[in-house]
């Protein structure tokens, strides 16, 4: 008898797409988003293949990915939030407009 390992290759690196960070194959959604989806937002499977318009199989494509390079994705998130964080006070401090309550002026009245 002869075994024959079965290889699900729904999951792509690229150094062009997302900085290199896998997705799932042939669209730019991030491992990490479904992987958020699930654990952090307490979404279903079938309720994140619904979201993001993508297969049932994708999804668990992405989640098994996750779970085999869980370190590394995890890492991966805290530096991207870390950085958001960063860019969102330095925005705040420099007054950025967008951050800030606009008051109505007497052209919108």
């Amino acid at each position: 008898m002869v075994t024959t390992i079965q290889r699900i290759e729904l999951i792509t690196t690229d150094p062009g797409i997302r900085g290199g960070r896998p997705v799932i194959a042939g669209t730019t959604l991030e491992v990490s988003a479904i992987a958020i989806a699930k654990i952090v937002h307490r979404q279903t499977p079938e309720t994140i293949a619904d979201d993001y318009r993508i297969s049932l199989p994708e999804v668990y494509a992405a989640l098994s990915y996750y779970y085999a390079h869980k370190d590394e994705i995890d890492a991966s998130i805290r530096e991207r939030r870390q950085l958001a964080e960063e860019l969102k006070g330095q925005l705040i401090a420099s007054g950025h407009s967008r951050l800030h309550r606009r008051e109505p002026q007497p052209e919108d009245r």
